[in-house]
């Protein structure tokens, strides 16, 4: 089963809107393995973001990242990352599209909610950052629904 890295943005703690975002997933029948807020320091932020270091915009993504706490989750499920960036929709909520988190709730650029990782490599990167392997959970969904 493939995984995959989401981090809900200060933004998206600022207006309130977790679980509206995690419902999404949810609803989607991707399973929730890891999840846990916290608060990104600028050492946590440089390594999640060092693809970013020398770009100009660099500085105010990680004054941004860093203000808020935040809402990492490690989800899981078949072509679970192909399927969660479909989901979240262009970094640039002005051409996202129709139906996305970031069309639906997006503000800017800067302001877009959430990441998830971009492929497999950087899932499997991202995770590590962000979760000790004891912080991710394998469980059956379906152990406690009724047979009847």
């Amino acid at each position: 089963m493939e995984r995959t890295l989401i981090i809900l943005k200060p933004d998206t703690i600022q207006r309130k809107l977790i679980g509206r975002i995690i419902q999404r997933f949810e609803d989607k029948g991707l399973k929730i393995v890891g999840m846990k807020m916290i608060w990104i320091n600028k050492e946590l932020a440089y390594k999640h973001y060092e693809a970013h270091i020398n770009k100009p915009f660099f500085n105010s993504l990680l004054e941004f990242i860093t203000s808020l706490p935040v809402v990492v989750m490690v989800l899981e499920g078949p072509s679970v990352v192909e399927q969660v960036r479909k989901m979240v929709g262009n970094t640039d909520c002005k051409k996202a599209d129709v139906g996305t988190i970031r069309f639906d709730f997006g503000l800017s650029i800067q302001n877009n909610l959430i990441h998830a990782s971009e492929s497999i490599q950087d899932a499997e990167r991202e995770i590590k950052i962000f979760f000790k392997e004891e912080e991710i959970f394998s469980y059956d969904p379906n152990r406690y629904l009724p047979s009847e």
